[in-house]
């Protein structure tokens, strides 16, 4: 059962019992979210780490590591930069 259907069954008893329907499935979803994210900052604020930034942070960190190692992709192999016009320059035929 889905919950479209579980909706309709709680709004047909609410009916018979002369109460208000439910509301609509997904209708509190982005009030869930933003609670969630509000209680994850005031946990990592009681926890003393900081509430905001983390995410950037860790994709910073993580960004250094990589361009410490060279693994971005952008020397070929001879550790080198390859400029536009270089090699594998396509020319015409008979040129």
């Amino acid at each position: 059962m889905d919950a479209i259907q579980q909706h309709m069954i709680d709004s047909y008893r609410a009916a018979q019992r002369g109460e208000l329907p439910p509301p609509l499935p997904g209708r509190h979803d982005w009030g869930v979210v933003r609670e969630a994210r509000d209680r994850r900052r005031f946990d990592a604020v009681i926890a003393g780490r900081p509430a905001y930034g983390r995410r950037w942070a860790a994709l910073r960190s993580l960004l250094r590591r990589v361009g410490k190692t060279g693994k971005t992709g952008k020397t070929g192999k001879t550790g080198r930069s390859r400029k536009s016009g270089e090699l594998g320059k396509c020319r015409p035929s008979g040129a």
